[in-house]
């Protein structure tokens, strides 16, 4: 099971809205991911930690956008969506 969720930041007076994924590890906790930011990824023991993980992890992320002048992305305008695919016994 994959949790969605958002989180918004605040940069220099501008919200920004970002989708996250929270994936359960089997050891157990949280593995969350900022899809729009490629390598923005982290983990968290609980739902909140990972959480707030995640919200730091955004915030260097970004910082080190502006620092290299390079363009901020953000989810304002995305959502996600789920389709659930019937499994097959053969594959293509």
């Amino acid at each position: 099971m994959t949790f969605l969720g958002l989180i918004s930041y605040n940069l220099t007076m501008e919200k920004i809205r970002y989708n996250i994924v929270l994936r359960p590890e089997k050891e157990g906790g949280f593995t969350v991911m900022a899809p729009s930011l490629p390598g923005c990824i982290t983990y968290g023991r609980t739902l909140q930690e990972a959480k707030e993980m995640i919200a730091d992890a955004i915030k260097g992320y970004l910082i080190s956008l502006k620092k290299h002048k390079q363009p901020i992305p953000n989810d304002g305008e995305s959502f996600f969506a789920s389709i659930d695919v019937k499994k097959s016994l053969t594959y293509a």
